[in-house]
């Protein structure tokens, strides 16, 4: 059933405010909806936060609710008059690419006591405000809880003081409280990402990346401060990104005599030809006896027991500011939307809750369970009882395989696990960032594992012309951050040459294969399980890694690559806008890559906040590109003067992109003009994305420790599982005219695109999100 959100509740209010929190150091944002709606933030602004912020006000609005910004957060909450304000649809526009937020925050000292909390009371009541949202971490989620359980008491009060009437007492009897996660360290429990990790990741690497050109010409040690006081999902997704040698992480202590595993792997890194090491260091990072380890004391370590030129840098308040990552920005609108979702659902005697991200999808959790559990983490890393914490926080980022790409020196024979299996690992279809991690993880975990690793240079044409050779683990040591393809990569298919590739892969005598691309690397796997029936040599156990701009390819949610593509766009979005502020009235029509998917082009209009986005998926005509542009004419009389068209590359034979600016051009004479961008293989290149090296490094590691899997099959992320599904499987599910799968998660999300562009369309809500106990799912430890 589709119902349009718009006649749901018509006498609906919407309010949003930011506020602060003396304990907490993360930010919150509320949304009271009366309905009425509003957003808090506390302390800390979070990149990412205000993409939150727009999306809950504009479909506050799109629901024919009155929506208000609350300035300053909590204080402003209780101190009322100017700070609370209404807000238009164009006012949170622009606010998408702003890090930090626009609508500020401050410690409230009054929002602590009852006389603080029924100020704001007062406030919510005289505004009809019965809903609230807030953005933020457990102190702030627990202290609109507290206030939500004493609501009908601080009314009594009211009434006695004669504040608000009766009346008015009656009409905000109850309110609603929705929670969104805002934090940096990725430290709630029940959400796989929280608002502004990603982001914070982005600048964190950028920094390594920086760091590490230097440390390479002078040959140096860098130790490295990360953030995460009681959560290391910072620092071991950076170690993992950049190729670190060392990861200190607040739930994994070190064991006994780490420092002089340390040197010895620091050491036999140098005697590799290395010319630089990493260590990277969590802020709260301590050894089992909770004595702190920090960037001084191994700097000291290093310098003292190997003399080695050692440099320690402390990240700080860096790794919180700066454009939110494209990311953060879908997952902020994502969040905003189903948060107003569920404050419409509402009743009094719903219980408070927290909208989470798992795997791709929007869940609700009981809010204060979710806090119980975050602070069972921190009581049971107090206690020492780490291993109970990483269970409680259940964070699939803390799974132990990657990081024993680290943890265990090179140069261990490690004689138990020798085995006579040769594996191959080759790239298929168009180079993408992230290709290069994924064969780093697979080739060091397979040495690992006792296997020889052989790399196919140029695809299946390499493999039956016998380029094919033996890689070392010194050998792919610094590919986590190269883009593109080391190993050379084609898109030619395998069936003009099944015979001379079933000779090589007898020649070398190859037991399985690691295929590494695209929807060629999809349908080249196909050939080969086809030719198994004449070739008895290619019955080997071939994995398929999605690795892909276009993110097609079958069997996975996500394909590595799309995410540094995605991100390219989006920062060019960013550029194109700003140009625009400046012109006024302008329309800019961009045509991004991805083949006959769309992912890339409907991912960056919800990231670039765009007014429209073409795609294949979506069919349209001539009446659609009419109601387009005049949506644009009719924007073009607000304050916001400009306009930004996505269109996927072959989203329409004969709706070319010169066809949509011209017509564009022709029917805005007068009110807007035009201009056009083709960006071309620009998005195919740079240095891949923290997820992009994240998760080509999970999949590598993945491919080769395997499991009960069919013999020819693809790897993939399921919602939040990295799984194996067969290729005859898949082959079912496969449109191979157009290279993209028949179903695709992300097609849900092109009606929240719309609303945020200010369409009148409906969105689906008949699957709805039912509140989940994070308690009861994950067990009591």
């Amino acid at each position: 059933m589709q119902v349009t959100l718009k006649n749901v509740k018509n006498n609906m209010e919407v309010s949003t405010f930011l506020t602060d929190s003396h304990e907490v150091k993360c930010c919150t944002v509320l949304c009271i909806i009366s309905y009425s709606l509003c957003m808090l933030f506390f302390l800390c602004a979070r990149t990412g936060m205000n993409a939150a912020v727009r999306a809950v006000v504009r479909v506050g609005i799109y629901t024919g609710a009155k929506v208000y910004v609350v300035y300053e957060g909590y204080q402003g909450l209780v101190d009322g008059r100017d700070h609370i304000c209404q807000a238009t649809w164009e006012s949170v526009s622009m606010m998408l690419q702003l890090g930090g937020t626009v609508i500020g925050t401050a410690r409230c000292q009054d929002f602590r006591t009852k006389e603080g909390r029924t100020n704001a009371a007062c406030n919510l009541v005289k505004l009809g405000i019965t809903n609230l949202c807030v953005i933020g971490g457990d102190g702030s989620l627990t202290g609109a809880n507290q206030f939500r359980s004493e609501w009908s008491e601080l009314l009594q009060i009211l009434v006695k003081a004669g504040k608000i009437t009766a009346e008015e007492a009656k009409q905000s009897s109850h309110l609603n409280i929705v929670g969104m996660v805002g934090s940096i360290d990725n430290d709630f429990c029940g959400t796989d990402m929280t608002i502004g990790t990603d982001s914070a990741l982005h600048r964190i690497i950028e920094v390594v990346d920086a760091i590490t050109t230097t440390a390479q010409s002078h040959q140096r040690a860098f130790i490295l401060e990360v953030m995460g006081r009681h959560c290391g999902y910072l620092a071991l997704v950076t170690a993992l990104a950049s190729g670190a040698d060392w990861v200190f992480i607040p739930e994994m202590p070190p064991d006994d005599g780490w420092e002089d595993h340390l040197c010895r792997r620091l050491t036999d890194q140098r005697s590799l030809g290395y010319r630089l090491n990493v260590i990277i260091v969590a802020e709260g990072a301590t050894d089992r006896f909770g004595k702190p380890i920090t960037c001084d004391m191994i700097k000291n370590l290093v310098t003292k027991k190997l003399g080695f030129d050692t440099r320690a840098t402390i990240l700080g308040h860096v790794q919180r500011g700066g454009t939110p990552s494209a990311f953060d920005r879908i997952l902020g609108s994502r969040m905003g939307v189903e948060a107003v979702m569920a404050l419409l659902e509402a009743t009094p005697e719903t219980p408070a809750c927290v909208v989470s991200l798992s795997g791709n999808q929007a869940v609700r959790l009981p809010l204060m369970e979710c806090v119980q559990v975050t602070k069972d983490v921190t009581k049971a890393m107090a206690d020492g009882r780490f291993e109970e914490a990483v269970k409680l926080r259940g964070k699939c980022s803390l799974s132990p395989y990657p990081s024993c790409l680290m943890s265990i020196p090179p140069s261990d024979p490690r004689p138990s696990l020798q085995s006579n299996i040769n594996i191959g690992i080759m790239n298929v279809g168009a180079p993408c960032a992230g290709m290069n991690a994924a064969v780093r993880s697979a080739v060091r975990t397979g040495i690992l594992q006792g296997h020889h690793m052989l790399v196919i240079h140029d695809g299946f044409e390499g493999l039956a012309h016998g380029h094919i050779e033996p890689i070392s683990w010194a050998a792919v040591g610094n590919w986590t951050g190269e883009g593109g393809s080391n190993l050379g990569t084609k898109r030619t298919l395998p069936r003009s040459m099944i015979e001379d590739i079933s000779l090589n892969v007898a020649k070398f005598n190859i037991h399985a294969l690691v295929v590494i691309g695209g929807f060629e690397a999809f349908v080249g796997g196909m050939d080969l399980v086809t030719a198994r029936e004449k070739y008895e040599e290619l019955c080997i156990p071939i994995v398929v890694i999605p690795a892909t701009v276009s993110n097609n390819v079958p069997g996975s949610d996500f394909s590595i690559g799309a995410d540094t593509a995605l991100n390219t766009i989006t920062t060019t979005c960013d550029r194109i806008k700003q140009s625009a502020a400046g012109t006024k009235r302008r329309v800019f029509i961009i045509e991004t890559m991805g083949g006959y998917c769309g992912y890339l082009a409907t991912m960056a209009g919800l990231a670039g906040g765009a007014d429209a986005a073409y795609i294949y998926e979506e069919p349209f005509g001539i009446h659609d590109l009419e109601v387009n542009v005049e949506h644009l004419v009719e924007k073009m009389k607000t304050t916001v003067k400009r306009g930004l068209v996505l269109r996927n590359e072959k989203c329409n034979p004969n709706y070319t992109t010169d066809f949509i600016f011209n017509l564009y051009s022709e029917e805005g004479k007068g009110v807007f003009d035009c201009r056009k961008n083709v960006l071309g293989h620009v998005q195919q290149g740079g240095t891949p994305s923290p997820f992009d090296r994240n998760f080509g490094t999970k999949l590598g590691s993945k491919a080769i420790f395997g499991g009960k899997t069919d013999s020819a099959c693809v790897l993939g992320m399921r919602k939040k599982a990295l799984v194996f599904q067969s290729l005859a499987e898949l082959k079912l599910n496969s449109d191979f005219e157009h290279r993209i799968p028949k179903s695709q998660w992300w097609l849900k999300l092109r009606p929240i695109l719309k609303i945020l562009a200010k369409y009148k369309v409906s969105l689906d809500i008949s699957e709805k999100t039912i509140m989940e106990s994070i308690i009861k799912k994950r067990g009591v430890i």
